[in-house]
């Protein structure tokens, strides 16, 4: 297990709870947004002991660990490290691009995750631009079903992007994603340190558009970050 990082508080990356985020490194798409570089290729490390040293101290003030990435479910050992966070009583919030349905499935299914976010890149059509890499739309798919079909809390979320993304692009989606109970539209923002330097976040009237157009599948849908 490589962990990139440790945010030792956070009222917003688990809704509801007061909770620390563990990010873990490595991720298997090249998103040219993403602006966690340094996770992303598997720069950032940090001793695992530590983590659970600081986990063991907070237990009982601390509700929730939410774990994130670069892409968690990259490693085997994210089942096992999952399972050592709920052994400490903690709620876990599980971040996923999505990519590994049958791993997703079994941490649901041994009760490992409370709740789940899952990215959406895209729509179909333009998933393989807008993630970096081809071949896992249908492992994408996947895990979009298991969780739409499930009764565990999620939410699905898009990062706008003003070159990447259209509001056309969110009656696709929306179509994609029918029932899903929250859906969030997320500001870009450039951190800096993206992948592809160059990019711009979408004007409030385009977020806008692209809301109003995915609220005709998901009527839920909102705005977040902007």
């Amino acid at each position: 297990m490589v962990i990139g990082g440790l945010q030792k508080l956070t009222l917003l990356d688990f809704p509801g709870r007061v909770a620390c985020t563990v990010f873990l490194s490595g991720c298997n798409f090249r998103c040219p947004f993403c602006h966690n570089t340094p996770l992303v290729l598997g720069q950032a490390r940090m001793d695992e002991g530590e983590v659970f040293d600081f986990l063991e101290k907070r237990r009982g003030l601390l509700e929730g660990v939410t774990v994130t990435g670069g892409e968690p479910l990259c490693s085997p050992d994210t089942v096992d490290f999952l399972r050592r966070i709920k052994d400490l009583g903690y709620l876990v919030k599980l971040d996923t691009n999505g990519a590994f349905p049958e791993r997703l499935r079994e941490i649901l299914e041994a009760g490992l995750a409370d709740c789940v976010a899952m990215d959406i890149k895209n729509s179909r059509e333009k998933y393989e631009m807008t993630c970096g890499v081809s071949g896992w739309l249908p492992k994408v798919e996947q895990s979009a079903q298991i969780l739409l079909a499930g009764k565990i809390p999620c939410e699905f979320r898009t990062t706008v992007v003003d070159e990447l993304h259209e509001p056309e692009d969110f009656a696709a989606i929306g179509q994609w994603l029918t029932g899903a109970k929250q859906y969030y539209l997320q500001g870009f923002v450039d951190s800096g340190d993206i992948l592809v330097p160059g990019l711009h976040a979408a004007s409030r009237e385009k977020m806008e558009a692209c809301l109003k157009t995915v609220q005709k599948f998901i009527p839920a849908a909102a705005l977040r970050g902007v």
